[in-house]
Formats: C-alpha cells, structure tokens, sequence
C-alpha cells in the first residue's frame, strides 16, 4: 500500500497545499507564462548597413572585418585581420560616425546639454504600453501632413483615452520608402505638429512620442524636437512596421546601447502584442536555443561594405 495511505488526512491536505504553493510561478514568471510567452512579437527596427539614409551633414556608417590593434606573439600580427580559418572567429569594425543614425532613441541632452544623455535615461523605459495613431489616411493626399491635436481626439474617440505613461508612436507609411536614399530626402516629410507633442505630453503625460522620418518636423527650426529636447522628453525616430501593430493593447519594449555622455541611441524597439494578433512571431514559433544554422555562410562583401549570407 502506497505510503500516503497512512498519513492523516490533515497532513494530506498540508502537502496538497504545498505541491500547489510549488507548482504557482513566482513572481513575474507567471505574468510572463500567462501573457507574454504567447504575444505575438513584431520588429520595429531597422537594420543598420553602410548604405542606410543619414543626415549628409553626418556621413554614413562603413564596416570593415576587425583587425589586430597589438600584436600578440605567436597568435596575430598587428594590423592582421581576424579570419576563421586562421583564428578560429571574426569580429567587425564599425566606424559610426554619429549616433543619430538608423532606428534611434534621442535623449534629450541632444539639443539641451542640461538634461539626461543615453546612459542617464532611467530603466523604468524598459517596457510601456504602446499606442499607435495611424495618419497614413491623410499622408497620401499630402504627403507632408503634421499630425494635428484634433488626430488625437479623433483617436480617443474611437479607442479610448491614451494611457499616462505610455509611448504613442505615430504612423505615418514613411518607413515603406526605407532605405531609398532620394525617398528619405523627399520633404517636406510626414511630421509632427508642436501643438500635438505638446498636447500629448502636458495633457495626456505620456513618456515619449516616436515617429518613422528621422526628424520629428519640417519646419524650419525643427521646432518640435526643439521644444521636446528642452523641456527634458526623449522621442524615438526612424520606426518601422506600425502598419504590424495594433493601435492600443500592445507593449513596447525598449532597448539601446548605453554610451556614456550619449547624445543619441541606436535603438531596438519590439512592441509585444495580443496572442490573437494576425502579425508577429510567438516564443516556441522560431527556433531560439539552439538558433538555426544556415546553409549559407556569412562572408564580407566588399562591394556592399558588410558580411552577407552567399
């Protein structure tokens, strides 16, 4: 007879209780298990290359394969590219000459050198639910549209007052032109308007705005980000994929190099969407760990200026 038969049934329900006190997530895992392990995850970033549209005034990216900076005896020679073949791994040489560059998150310490840089930005930016104001509507018949506060309202309307503390991305269509160099110097380009940022951050207090064009206005001054930078918000730029997002119930999350005294930030935004969502990929959907390995060999493309899958 099994061993449990002659316990009290006291102490059967003790250890009943205490399986279940086992078996429950602790902490956020179960937030995670429950809900985010089945969201639906999309991509809101763009790749970094050499060839990617940049300010002029800045200057492109270049990549190169890593070389030795010092000799090491017996090992490498200074100056000697890292090979595979001969050491076993390879790195790159990234020479970025500005941090304003792709997919971005600016500080503002940007414009105002008083308030936070990159490496200052809390880490509560972590994750935040994420709204998405689509105006494509409109940038088709001007393709230089500002988003206006009467957009927001209308947005309510139809889906209910935007969250303290959220970040509101404004969708606009632009980012489908990436990585057309003449498409992103078309201007005017689709913006947004100061009274917009200023009716999204004092009446509604959101944490920041971001928007696909990799500036937040036409006008000018670039009177938006000027405002934004010197009143201590952060905005993100040069977004990709909210035509994949759903206009409320998702999350972002937020991720960004931390460069001390950074002025901008080559950031990685993922927004974290309901299970039932028609877009994105799900945990257990793509293979993780291990990753996949491919049929086909990453190998510097000197033409292209990057390593390439052939």
């Amino acid at each position: 007879m099994h061993l449990k038969s002659y316990l009290p049934l006291a102490t059967l329900f003790a250890l009943a209780l205490g399986t279940a006190a086992q078996a429950e997530d602790p902490g956020l895992w179960k937030v995670y298990n429950d809900s985010l392990k089945s969201a639906k995850y999309v991509d809101l970033t763009h790749t970094i290359t050499p060839d990617i549209p940049v300010w002029a005034g800045f200057g492109g990216p270049t990549f190169a394969p890593a070389t030795a900076g010092v000799a090491t005896e017996g090992y490498v020679a200074k100056g000697d590219a890292f090979t595979y073949e001969k050491h076993g791994f390879e790195a790159t040489n990234y020479i970025l000459r500005t941090d304003q560059l792709g997919t971005q998150l600016d500080p503002p310490a940007h414009w105002a050198p008083e308030y936070p840089a990159i490496d200052e930005l809390p880490a509560t930016y972590t994750l935040r639910p994420l709204v998405v104001i689509n105006m494509e509507p409109q940038v088709e018949k001007d393709f230089g549209y500002a988003l206006k506060v009467s957009d927001i309202e209308a947005f309510e309307a139809e889906y209910g007052r935007i969250p303290e503390g959220s970040v509101v991305m404004v969708r606009s269509g632009w980012s489908k032109g990436w990585p057309d160099k003449e498409f992103a110097a078309r201007a005017p380009f689709p913006g947004v308007s100061l009274d917009a940022l200023k009716f999204l951050h004092l009446e509604r207090h959101i944490l920041f705005h971001g928007h696909e064009p990799l500036d937040t206005d036409a006008t000018p001054t670039l009177e938006g980000e000027y405002w934004l930078m010197h009143n201590g918000f952060a905005q993100a730029e040069g977004v990709a994929n909210l035509d994949k997002v759903p206009p409320v119930g998702a999350l972002v999350a937020i991720g960004f190099p931390k460069f001390g005294g950074g002025l901008g930030g080559y950031a990685r935004y993922i927004a974290i969407c309901p299970p039932d969502w028609k877009y994105g990929v799900s945990v257990g959907e793509v293979a993780e760990a291990p990753l996949p390995k491919s049929d086909k060999p990453l190998a510097f493309d000197e033409k292209l200026g990057m390593r390439v899958r052939k």
